[in-house]
């Protein structure tokens, strides 16, 4: 699995105007699946956030996890983090999951952040989205289970 993580002072998503899903100081997530991934990846990466020390301590140091601040989690799937854009100018995307894969893993995904003890709010997949945030530091993170 993919996810970029942002951390953030607020961030919210909507959907045809309406929001979604809306969080305060945290972690904005945007999650991608592949093909081969399984449940066991999910959780591998949702305990990897949830405890990835990036907010800042009294020193203003990157000391603190997303629990130790009391924040909370925005993931939203974004399938196009998967795109191979090396050859010609559209991106491909036959790289993501197929969408009942995708949509079953980033609810797994979900279900583990929230058993991380984080509060967990959401996009809508499969959606056109619109992400709104506030990258805090500016602090922004690719991970990649497969790396």
């Amino acid at each position: 699995m993919k996810a970029l993580l942002q951390r953030v002072s607020e961030a919210s998503v909507t959907v045809a105007g309406e929001t979604v899903g809306a969080i305060g100081r945290g972690l904005l997530i945007l999650v991608c699946a592949d093909p081969d991934d399984g449940p066991d990846e999910a959780a591998f990466l949702a305990r990897k956030i949830a405890a990835m020390r990036i907010f800042p301590d009294d020193a203003g140091k990157m000391n603190l996890s997303v629990r130790d601040v009391d924040g909370a989690a925005l993931a939203v799937s974004q399938f196009t983090l998967a795109a191979d854009w090396r050859r010609g100018n559209r991106p491909g995307f036959s790289r993501a999951a197929p969408p009942e894969l995708g949509e079953a893993l980033y609810e797994k995904f979900c279900e583990c952040l929230r058993a991380e003890g984080l509060p967990v709010e959401t996009g809508r997949f499969g959606a056109e989205m619109r992400v709104h945030l506030v990258n805090e530091g500016p602090v922004t993170i690719w991970m990649d289970t497969k790396e």
